[in-house]
């Protein structure tokens, strides 16, 4: 299976490296703005160099895997898809939900394959819970906690663009809360402060933030961001059911613990997401390589896109006006 990338910054370094390494695929040609971003990483991994026209059309290329600015996303995998292209996308398909309906209604239309890139499903630990909640360990889900917390708050530019910490960074911990409750919120409650970095509040951000999720059965799932953890990148899952309680912690770079008349010491948690999720990513491509090879659905999908994007949406929302948001089926 021969690939092509688009974008080689931060994201598109770790796809492009796990392409290069993986048994059944190939980078086949690297496409980015910084000419030379696309030049070193195309060094490292052997792929060419090419123009993003000449990779959606190349009749030897079989997917694409999209890592450039959100606001093309949309543009480029309908060009993929309308080309017979497979596609992997970062999260999100567009900061605006009726484009995204509209993109996924082209990709219906070209039945193609599209998979979203929500990277913390296939974190080893998180998808082991998953599959435990599902196997029934801890009963019926009662409520769902998640702490995400990032080491140091963006450059106020990036915030700008992100379409704010709900859409940019929460998005994450709305699409784990979905598949973890097992049914899908119908109520958002939210709240949010500029605590650390007054440039985050002065580009109409949030540093800090909760929210409260709410199925039609009752489960409740409850989230924790911050953009500020002075002890490293921290990453927790609890699951509380009616027969016992899962729990993922987080990742220290050893599990030696050094005991002594004063405490215990511990290696800190992981930096940041690369060193965190770094057998996430691996496991994502795996997963999309497998899925067009073989022929599974894509999960995550198109549609886990916009729904983890509408509550995204709500919880901006509700943040604002200070009043829970009530999802009706159509917003679903």
């Amino acid at each position: 299976m021969r690939i092509g990338l688009l974008g080689a910054g931060r994201i598109g370094r770790i796809h492009g490296g796990n392409i290069a390494a993986h048994p059944r695929a190939s980078l086949a040609a690297v496409a980015d703005a910084d000419a030379a971003a696309a030049q070193r990483l195309a060094m490292a991994t052997g792929a060419t160099i090419g123009a993003v026209d000449a990779i959606i059309v190349a009749r030897d290329i079989d997917a694409v895997v999209i890592c450039t600015p959100t606001d093309i996303h949309a543009d480029l995998i309908e060009r993929a898809v309308r080309a017979g292209k497979a596609v992997f996308c970062e999260k999100p398909v567009d900061l605006n939900a009726g484009r995204i309906r509209a993109c996924l209604d082209v990709v219906r239309a070209a039945g193609a394959r599209l998979m979203v890139g929500f990277n913390r499903r296939f974190d080893p630990s998180f998808a082991a819970l998953r599959r435990r909640v599902a196997a029934g360990d801890i009963g019926n889900v009662e409520i769902v906690t998640i702490l995400s917390r990032d080491p140091q708050p963006p450059p106020a530019g990036i915030v700008e663009r992100s379409g704010g910490l709900f859409r940019d960074m929460m998005i994450h911990d709305l699409d784990m809360a979905r598949l973890l409750l097992g049914e899908e919120p119908v109520e958002v409650h939210a709240i949010g402060s500029c605590l650390i970095d007054p440039a985050i509040g002065a580009a109409g951000d949030v540093d800090t933030a909760a929210v409260l999720l709410k199925t039609a059965s009752g489960k409740i799932a409850q989230i924790s961001n911050s953009r500020r953890a002075t002890y490293g990148y921290d990453q927790r899952i609890e699951v509380h059911g009616s027969l016992g309680l899962l729990t993922a912690g987080n990742q220290r770079a050893t599990t030696v613990e050094h005991a002594s008349a004063a405490g215990y010491v511990v290696d800190p948690v992981l930096p940041f997401f690369v060193e965190r999720y770094a057998d996430a990513y691996r496991l994502e491509i795996d997963a999309f390589i497998a899925g067009v090879l073989d022929g599974t659905p894509p999960a995550p999908s198109g549609e886990d896109g916009l729904r983890a994007q509408l509550l995204a949406d709500a919880a901006t929302q509700a943040a604002t006006t200070g009043r829970p948001v009530r999802l009706m089926p159509e917003h679903q």
